[in-house]
């Protein structure tokens, strides 16, 4: 049987598992050395089809997934200087929206005033960001600040197409409780949850727990980074971490609907954070980024390769028994779902 839909929903978990997320916010959608100039390419943002393309002037925009003659997705054309070309009839569709060009004969009628919904976009942290809600509000509304970035700490990027629900995803990169799952890499061990609050749309946890008990990672960590405990934070709709100020992490999600979700991760490492083997000796930063992209291979992807596994199993077994209760726990998780629900309320109002 289907889950229920939010409005029929009659449990928390179950609202929090068929909500989408408030689009007025910024939203990663795609890494910005992705679109190539003059290339087109499909974003869905909770069953929306958004046409991101770039222009033959570099320029970046986004404009609603539909041709305004015949509804066709814009996404299956082509770039032609700065407009979009619908592949049927060709008719160009300038970056406001409205018909720039029809290449057939008109009949001798006007071109039709007939406009597409555009949409703000920008580039951040590497990042493509979209906007999907309300125009207005796009220059009030931030993009969260990573000045790490900025001050040259080395970075991993990693980014997945999960078949789960986007609560799911915060629920499981905050809610250390599933330590089991990681067994083998050890990124963190015997959790606590020592804090707890809300303020406004933020969720702030925190853990004593050990992060990062892998032996090969011990014998380069610097030894005076404190990785006793762990701040997170469910910063909606945006998730971040902080071991000690030196090991830090984003996560972007992009719902696609309710079954699957585009995730984005960042994983920022300050630059004393690593010294050479078996020395106090701190590690050159070249040497960093060597070694952080084999990490990324040997040992990163594969940890979150786990949390996909355990998510869309977790998905096919909501699909299944959705109506049964959920004993959940971790009380952090359940101010997640809480917050995940009423903001979405707010979408609805």
């Amino acid at each position: 049987m289907t889950p229920p839909s939010f409005e029929a929903a009659r449990t928390r978990h179950q609202k929090a598992r068929a909500a989408g997320l408030h689009p007025d916010y910024w939203y990663a959608v795609e890494w910005d050395h992705a679109v190539k100039p003059g290339q087109v390419v499909e974003i869905v943002f909770w069953k929306k089809s958004i046409a991101l393309y770039r222009g033959e002037d570099g320029v970046l925009r986004a404009v609603d997934d539909r041709c305004a003659h015949r509804q066709l997705k814009l996404s299956a054309g082509n770039v032609k200087g700065c407009n979009l070309v619908c592949l049927y009839h060709g008719w160009e569709h300038g970056e406001d929206g409205r018909i720039a060009h029809i290449p057939h004969e008109r009949f001798g009628k006007q071109i039709p005033k007939s406009k597409i919904t555009t949409y703000p976009v920008q580039v951040r942290h590497g990042l493509i960001w979209i906007f999907p809600g309300d125009p207005a509000l796009a220059s009030v509304r931030e993009v969260p600040a990573i000045p790490e970035l900025a001050e040259g700490w080395p970075s991993v990027p990693v980014d997945a197409t999960w078949n789960g629900h986007h609560s799911m995803i915060i629920d499981n990169v905050s809610d250390f409780t599933h330590e089991y799952l990681h067994e083998k890499y050890k990124p963190f061990s015997d959790p606590e949850l020592t804090k707890l609050e809300v303020v406004d749309d933020r969720v702030h946890v925190g853990y004593r727990t050990k992060v990062g008990g892998d032996p090969k990672t011990e014998m380069v960590l610097n030894p005076s980074i404190d990785r006793g405990s762990i701040e997170l934070c469910y910063s909606y709709p945006y998730q971040w971490s902080d071991t000690d100020g030196k090991i830090k992490h984003w996560c972007f999600v992009l719902p696609i609907d309710e079954r699957r979700t585009r995730v984005f991760f960042l994983f920022l490492f300050a630059p004393d954070t690593y010294r050479l083997p078996f020395t106090r000796i701190r590690m050159p930063l070249a040497m960093v980024r060597g070694m952080l992209k084999i990490a990324k291979r040997a040992y990163i992807v594969p940890l979150l390769e786990q949390d996909r596994v355990a998510i869309e199993a977790e998905q096919v077994a909501h699909e299944l028994h959705h109506d049964l209760p959920i004993p959940e726990l971790n009380p952090a998780v359940q101010e997640f779902q809480r917050l995940t629900i009423s903001k979405w309320e707010e979408a609805l109002a």
